[in-house]
């Protein structure tokens, strides 16, 4: 197979190779690589290709995923679960009501975390598809978001940066930021919710 003119590209994958081996050469969507396959490989024994310094590894999806837990923060600050008291027994003993979390705006935090899973699931899958289509043999798979959205983040990334050295990682120090991010403000608001409630307890 000879290469086509840039104005007419194929898309990066394995073509058979021009020496009449029978192999297959990688072609990254814009030069050759030295690159070849087996028509038979043994398992396991394939290696990624690097991807060429042309091709972009980040997009919007990737970054979507990885920022979307930022709205869930944002609703858990924006929630403020209110004390109520009932009195059990002849002598009218205070004690909490465990009832008095389940408000409206307990229910919208609870959905937004579910709906960010979905969409971070969709991301995830999107993400997967368009690095296939790039060239990434092997990419992560996106299924490992239904473990929890940061094992996608960091398996992405490795995989990445094995195939563009010097580059994919940036995911990986943002999911980090964000983590710490959460961790401080979930922290801050805990604090001031079990601060609410020690006030409205009686002692």
């Amino acid at each position: 197979m000879t290469v086509p003119p840039n104005s007419s590209a194929p898309q990066p994958g394995w073509y058979p190779a021009s020496d009449g081996s029978g192999r297959q050469q990688w072609w990254d969507g814009y030069a050759w690589t030295g690159h070849f396959n087996s028509p038979y490989p043994a398992v396991g024994s394939a290696t990624r290709p690097q991807l060429s310094d042309k091709i972009p590894i980040y997009n919007p999806l990737i970054w979507l995923a990885t920022l979307l837990p930022l709205v869930q923060i944002l609703f858990t600050l924006g929630w403020n679960p209110v004390v109520r008291l009932r009195y059990i027994g002849s002598n009218h003993i205070p004690t909490v009501d465990p009832f008095s979390m389940f408000t409206p705006a307990y229910f919208l935090v609870l959905g937004s975390g579910l709906l960010g899973y979905a969409i971070c699931a969709l991301m995830a899958f999107l993400d997967w598809q368009r690095l296939r289509r790039d060239g990434v043999i092997r990419a992560f798979h996106w299924a490992w978001v239904f473990l929890n959205t940061a094992v996608y983040v960091v398996g992405r990334s490795i995989i990445v940066h094995q195939v563009a050295p010097r580059r994919g990682l940036a995911p990986v120090w943002v999911l980090i930021g964000v983590f710490v991010l959460s961790f401080v403000a979930t922290s801050i608001k805990m604090a001031a919710v079990f601060s609410s409630m020690s006030a409205t307890l009686p002692y």
